[in-house]
Parts: C-alpha cells; structure tokens; sequence
C-alpha cells in the first residue's frame, strides 16, 4: 500500500506492507495537509505524515479521525478533556507517531466520529481543523452578544471566522495578508474593516505581531484566544493595553467533547449545512502519486492555496 514519509525536509511515497497506527482499519478517502505537517517535516520528521483524514470503515460507512489520541483512562479523559491528557503529545500524527496520508490507516474505533448527511467524504478532512478553531471560539464564550476579529487568514483563521458566524456572532472582522485569503474570508461572512474593539478575538496566525494585533483590537474584558502554533518557548505579550483592559488571554489545544457531544461533531454538522465553506477552504487536490507536489503548494501561501488535499 501507498503512504506518505517525511524526511530530508520533504515527503516521498513509499509502499508499506501494512497501514500505520493501530485498530479498526480505516480506508482513507482524502487527506488534508495541516500547516502543522509543514512545521513538522521542517523539525526532521521521519513519519508517515497526515492527521486531517476522512475515509470508509470496513463496513461501508464514512468517518473522520479525531486525530487527538489521548490514553483513554485518566481523569480528563473520561471527563472529555482528552485534549489536555499528558499522553496525546506522544502519540501526535506525523510527529511522534505514524499519521494516516496512505491508502489505509488504523484507528481505535472511539476515534472515528460518523459523517453527518450532506458532508462528501472527499471534503471531510476540513473536520479537523475546523473543530480546533470551533473549540477556541467556545473556549472564549463565543455567542449573539460577541463581536468578533479573526487575526491571521490561513485555514484555522478563515475557519474561525466560518465557526463564529455559526456560533452566532453578529459581527466578524478578518485581518488577513494575502488578497485571496480576504477575498475566502468575505465569502465566509466577514469583514475586512476594523472598526473599534471586539469581545473575542482569535489570534491564528501564530507569530508575535499577530499576537500584538489581536491585543490591540480586544474589548475591555474581552478574550483573546491563541489558536495558532507558537514555536517560541517564551513569548513576549504587549501587556499594556491587556492589563487597562482587564482582557483575558487564553490558549487554545485541539478539540475535546462536551456535555452534548464532540466538536468534531459540532464542525461536522457546520461544514453539512454550509457547503460554502469547503468549496471556499479546499482550493487544490492532487492523487497521492503527486504528493511531493501537493505539499510544495501547500507550503506556498502566495500562490492561493487554503487547503490542499490528497485523496489516495
């Protein structure tokens, strides 16, 4: 079978006698390249890459991989909280663990969440990522009375701003670099003037003057919510405007379940509704054969890519 490694700073297709991972064996539909694969082929990754996946169970229906992999066993897990278990960072796809860019995959059964009616499994993988940006917004109290700024317009910005809208924000602002990047964030329902503070504000573009930003547009006692990737160990905030303004600061890991069910299942049931969105987020697809194609444009922004995705 096909399946995608990293290494040398790049990927390469190689044939494996068996899928990567371990349990139910998931036939993948289509896979979607995360920024995080790209940052993770830059740090030397040796893995089988991927972890935004969607595919066909052995009998015949559809499912997406939630791809946080907690140890099923301790206080947050049984809580839900499997997002903050120690053990996930040791079994990250791609990373420390083989990930699922192959023509098979295995997944323990409680990690595959079923596709609603009216969500095409070649668009599935959008699932993923749209359930971290899901989870930020209902992390900083998202809601009809929250006016929001998405801060950073790649994937998990334009998909925040689709999640607010969602979630019932009356009013979304986007901050995004490229012209293709506020042309799919207005398709989405934002809007790319800044006028005044915001009650929530998502920072996902994971840098410093991003961070400095989403500081400079939060209301007096609103939220800023770090969804984008920090590489940093320390990083440096503009506490100024924060401290007058009793704004809280918060990070935002993956996505977890709650008391009426997943947020994969909540991202699942938006993406069904709004087909919008992936025709907006998926701008390219490739077969898994042109794989080292597919993540050269991915990693290039300026050349309008959102989301690329392989479909093995």
């Amino acid at each position: 079978m096909k399946a995608v490694r990293a290494g040398n700073g790049g990927v390469s297709v190689v044939d494996l006698e068996e899928p990567p991972g371990s349990g139910e064996v998931l036939k993948i539909a289509a896979a979607s390249i995360c920024s995080s694969d790209l940052l993770y082929i830059r740090l030397g990754s040796q893995r089988i890459i991927g972890h935004e996946l969607a595919g066909v169970r052995e009998d015949g229906s559809a499912a997406i991989v939630e791809a946080i992999m907690g140890c099923t066993v301790c206080d947050l897990c049984r809580q839900g909280r499997y997002n903050l278990c120690v053990q996930h960072t040791k079994q990250a796809l791609g990373a420390t663990a083989d990930g699922g860019i192959a023509e098979q995959f295995r997944v323990p059964s409680e990690r595959l969440v079923p596709l609603p009616a009216g969500l095409d499994v070649r668009d599935a993988p959008l699932v993923e990522p749209a359930s971290v940006s899901w989870h930020a917004l209902r992390l900083a109290g998202t809601g009809p009375n929250t006016r929001v700024a998405v801060v950073g317009a790649g994937a998990l910005g334009l998909l925040a701003v689709a999640g607010a809208r969602h979630q019932g924000a009356p009013e979304i602002a986007l901050d995004a670099r490229h012209p293709h990047q506020a042309e799919a964030g207005e398709r989405l329902g934002a809007t790319l003037a800044h006028d005044g503070l915001y009650d929530v504000v998502v920072e996902a573009a994971g840098s410093d003057s991003g961070l400095d930003r989403a500081i400079d547009l939060v209301a007096p006692g609103g939220t800023v919510v770090c969804v984008g990737v920090q590489l940093a160990a320390k990083v440096g905030v503009n506490w100024s405007p924060l401290f007058h303004r009793e704004g809280r600061l918060i990070p935002s890991m993956g996505y977890c379940a709650h008391e009426n069910g997943r947020e994969m299942e909540d991202a699942a049931a938006m993406l069904a509704k709004d087909p919008e969105i992936t025709r907006t987020l998926i701008t390219h697809r490739f077969p898994i054969a042109d794989a080292a194609e597919a993540f050269r444009v991915a990693a290039d922004r300026k050349a309008g890519a959102l989301r690329v995705v392989i479909e093995p």
